[in-house]
């Protein structure tokens, strides 16, 4: 495989990193803000604690989405085209929360806050599992076969035999395009649902962490406590599959690395948040989760997407790329923009350190106020 394509591989993972991690707590605190809150007030301390970033973070997720589009075309393609359901229903579940975060405050009514946190929640909940079960496909591998057109004219194609996809010429290859053939539910798996079940204790631990290193008074007591008991949680979920991946699906055993990272993590976060040093308890978590990215890269490397259907159709690095003179302006961009992204983002993080408290919430709730039409 040539550098570029091996560099973008790992930039692509570090995009991901820079959505889970920060992404992650956003999503931890929309889960949690009901059930740790009493009162409009405490709510608005909890809302308050993502305020500033949840918007930020999201531009991680559609720069990884950008360069995967950009460097390596066919991975894109293959993906979005074979996980289309799943994919577009993530995007709806972030539509509709980002409509929750934004709409909430714009009516002074209980009843309309009630229905958007609702609405909030839920989102929140799903999409943390999608996730984890989109990725864990990455890891398990899907049902991904080689196809040729036959009739461009109709659009019909045939499978190549995995032993023809091996012995293929660069002409040969060039005609051959990856499908997902398994259809929405071949993406179910008690492995993949077990992934699921991964970023979401991860996540609500990562959300009551953070809740509680950003806030103060009893709302940072209830999370402090929260915190203690999810961790353990986590920690045990997350064993079990990652474990589960590196010995049943895993290509190479240079994913024990970011595994063991990730493992000794998750135990300090268990072990943080039982003294309740949200500080650390927080890096820990955030290790963890970064070091549980790249331990799905590293375990599908050198692939992009894994066929559970026979290892000849996998789509690799370098099958999956983009053209070098693409990469190189990719690379030139990014090495400019990437750090200016990462400084605004600590910037920002210091700027809003401060912890929250309800004393700091007006009296008056945000929004509009309903009119009552009392002629009618």
């Amino acid at each position: 495989m040539d550098f570029l394509p091996v560099l973008w591989f790992i930039l692509i993972a570090v995009l991901w990193v820079g959505y889970l991690t920060l992404e992650g707590f956003d999503f931890g605190v929309g889960m949690l803000f009901p059930l740790v809150s009493k009162g409009e007030k405490e709510r608005r301390v909890a809302l308050n604690t993502i305020g500033p970033h949840w918007d930020g973070n999201e531009v991680w997720l559609l720069t990884a989405g950008g360069a995967m589009f950009a460097a390596f075309p066919e991975w894109y393609a293959t993906m979005f085209s074979g996980m289309y359901l799943a994919l577009l229903l993530v995007l709806l579940l972030l539509i509709v929360r980002i409509c929750a975060l934004e709409w909430r405050g714009k009516i002074n009514s209980d009843v309309w806050r009630k229905r958007w946190d609702i609405i909030h929640t839920g989102s929140a909940w799903l999409v943390s599992i999608l996730w984890g079960v989109a990725f864990a496909n990455l890891v398990q591998g899907m049902e991904i076969e080689v196809l040729h057109i036959t009739d461009p004219a109709t659009q019909t194609f045939e499978v190549v035999s995995p032993a023809a996809v091996e012995s293929a010429t660069v002409a040969e290859a060039a005609s051959y395009t990856h499908h997902l053939t398994g259809g929405f539910f071949s993406l179910l798996t008690p492995f993949t649902i077990l992934g699921g079940l991964v970023t979401l204790s991860l996540f609500l631990t990562h959300g009551a962490v953070f809740m509680a290193l950003k806030t103060s008074g009893d709302i940072h007591e209830r999370t402090k406590k929260l915190a203690a008991r999810l961790s353990i949680a986590s920690l045990l979920i997350t064993a079990v599959w990652a474990i589960w991946a590196q010995l049943a699906y895993a290509t190479g055993a240079w994913s024990w690395l970011p595994l063991g990272i990730s493992a000794i993590c998750l135990v300090l976060t268990v072990l943080f948040t039982q003294r309740a040093d949200e500080k650390r308890a927080f890096v820990a978590n955030f290790i963890a989760i970064a070091a549980a990215v790249a331990f799905i890269f590293t375990a599908m490397a050198p692939n992009v997407m894994k066929s559970s259907i026979d290892p000849a159709y996998s789509l690799t690095i370098s099958e999956a790329s983009a053209t070098g003179p693409t990469q190189i302006i990719m690379s030139v961009a990014a090495l400019i923009l990437v750090p200016i992204i990462i400084g605004y983002s600590i910037w920002s993080y210091k700027v809003f350190s401060k912890r929250l408290h309800v004393d700091d919430i007006p009296d008056t709730p945000a929004g509009l106020p309903i009119q009552m039409d009392n002629a009618r």
